[in-house]
């Protein structure tokens, strides 16, 4: 009866490590997906990018260095190994984002229905779960 026990055991366990990996590229990817498409979008000019940061008052040149950074971030965190690196990567996402958050917020720039600010909020609760949920081999 114990082997049974401890069989059935075994078998949650790995089940639970594979259910943290399933949930962690699937939080991870979604990041990198919706930060690449940003920071092309970004880089290219495309779509209401040019506006949102002509409202707030920062210079266009902006959307370069935060376009590059995006991108740059995206390499770091799908990237093997590099464990620092990704720790640093999450803080500049999350900072990043909630710096987006909290300017527009501070410019009464909401957007439609919140939209500017929630956004980049849950790009950054997107961040926050993707570095919880990181494998050991992610971690310092």
């Amino acid at each position: 009866m114990s082997k049974t026990v401890g069989v059935v055991t075994s078998a949650n366990a790995g089940t639970k490590v594979q259910g943290k990996k399933v949930a962690y590229w699937s939080v991870t990817l979604l990041l990198a997906g919706a930060l690449t498409l940003s920071g092309l979008g970004q880089l290219m000019k495309l779509g209401g990018n040019v506006d949102l940061v002509a409202n707030l008052g920062y210079p266009l040149y902006i959307m370069q260095i935060l376009g590059v950074w995006k991108l740059l971030g995206v390499i770091a965190v799908l990237a093997p190994r590099f464990p620092r690196l990704k720790e640093w990567t999450h803080a500049g996402i999350f900072f990043l984002m909630t710096g987006a958050a909290f300017s527009h917020l501070l410019d009464h720039d909401y957007g439609a229905g919140g939209f500017n600010v929630i956004l980049p909020l849950f790009y950054a609760a997107l961040n926050i779960a993707s570095w919880a949920l990181r494998p050991e081999s992610r971690k310092l």
